[in-house]
């Protein structure tokens, strides 16, 4: 089966080279609107017929789910040809938000233009496929499951030195109520925009918070960048101008940050787009 290509890298605070960061993606200007994907109108009828019946599949199960509900719609294609997934993947197009789950088995996703549907590959540490899936949801269900996975319940603090003067009381804060978090609670939010940070402090918070298992871009105005941490249930959420520069600066302690998932009613009105795309997927078969 041809590779589905996810356009997503490591990024996020320690995981990168500074003089690399800006080369992460070309920033965009104006924030991304829907447009209908256009249909590969040479495919034949045969292929363009398989692959309506597998967003048809897709389509029935989003009418009777909503974004948030715990077992969500997946459409798995393994033994479909490699053509009708090629129309398929077109028929999806891609949307704001890249995922990449490290592990064991590694997860490559990305979102639909369609908000909340999304396209989700299982590779194995070697780059093999492993499973190959369709997922509805506010986000798939594995990003989740594997950032807690990848998280301790406290962390060692670094040593000290003259110019921090912030983080340590920033990191027993985070601390407390990581321990405390339960499932499903708003998040707390630490904005580090807002304080006295030096860059001794960031590189603390840095080396105390480690990397986590799941980098998340949510591209819109600007970019904004989601990592798991190696604490539980933190994440770090930078936001980005045009530029590349940094305009918000925070830390979460939370199930998943709101950013990076599909809103409900963004998720209601996918699966009514969904349904007037097949329409016109239709009108081709004609």
């Amino acid at each position: 089966m041809k590779e589905f290509p996810i356009p997503v890298v490591a990024f996020g605070p320690g995981s990168q080279p500074e003089t690399e960061e800006a080369n992460f993606l070309p920033m965009p200007h104006d924030m991304e609107s829907f447009s209908m994907p256009t249909i590969h109108l040479e495919a034949d009828p045969t292929t363009l017929a398989a692959a309506i019946e597998v967003l048809e599949k897709l389509y029935a199960s989003m009418l009777n789910t909503s974004s948030t509900q715990q077992d969500q719609v997946e459409i798995d294609l393994a033994g479909i040809a490699p053509n009708v997934v090629e129309l398929i993947n077109q028929s999806l197009g891609h949307g704001e938000v890249s995922i990449l789950v490290r592990g064991a088995i590694n997860f490559h996703i990305q979102e639909a233009i369609f908000a909340g549907i999304w396209r989700v590959q299982a590779l194995s540490s070697v780059g093999l496929l492993q499973s190959d899936t369709i997922c509805a949801g506010a986000i798939p269900w594995m990003v989740q499951k594997q950032a807690i996975l990848a998280t301790s319940s406290q962390v060692i603090p670094p040593a000290l030195n003259d110019g921090i003067m912030n983080a340590p009381a920033i990191l027993n804060e985070l601390q407390d109520k990581s321990r405390n978090y339960r499932m499903g609670k708003s998040a707390h939010v630490i904005n580090l925009s807002l304080l006295p940070m030096s860059q001794d402090d960031m590189a603390y918070l840095v080396s105390a918070l480690g990397a986590g298992s799941v980098t998340v871009l949510s591209r819109g105005y600007g970019n904004c960048r989601v990592t798991s941490t190696g604490l539980a249930h933190v994440w770090w959420v930078q936001y980005f101008n045009s530029m590349d520069q940094i305009i918000l600066d925070t830390l979460e302690v939370v199930d998943i940050p709101e950013v990076a998932q599909a809103a409900e009613e963004d998720y209601a009105d996918s699966v009514e787009r969904l349904g007037e795309w097949l329409a016109v997927m239709k009108e081709e078969v004609v």
